[in-house]
């Protein structure tokens, strides 16, 4: 179970760094592919991006290195409430086929968050 919990871990961890990363850095332009972008103002992106970046580096890092492990489970609680939001944003705009990958992301951030509180 450990071994699915850091395969879990890490591939959530490089997709939110990734993006992160691109919401963080990327001119607003060239994000056309997140709808939300082109609705909201380039500061909120620019926070959205940052907090993913921080997210990322939770679900690895805290767990690793053994120092504050309990920011790890609360990255991925972190995660799920971004995923929720993002739910939530898409229905409102009737973006139906972006919901499924939100829903997938959220379910493994909550796996890892039961987990990782429990053990």
């Amino acid at each position: 179970m450990n071994a699915a919990l850091w395969i879990i871990q890490i591939v959530l961890s490089i997709m939110m760094l990734v993006i992160g990363f691109m919401k963080t850095f990327y001119p607003l332009e060239k994000m056309k592919k997140f709808s939300w972008t082109s609705r909201s103002s380039k500061g909120f992106v620019r926070f959205v991006g940052v907090s993913e970046l921080l997210i990322g580096l939770g679900l690895i890092l805290p767990e690793l290195t053994g120092i504050l492990p309990i920011l790890t489970p609360l990255a991925a609680v972190s995660l799920c409430m971004i995923m929720l939001l993002a739910a939530i944003e898409h229905i409102k705009h009737k973006e139906k086929q972006d919901i499924g990958k939100n829903v997938i992301v959220f379910l493994l951030a909550a796996f890892v968050a039961i987990e990782r509180f429990v053990r």
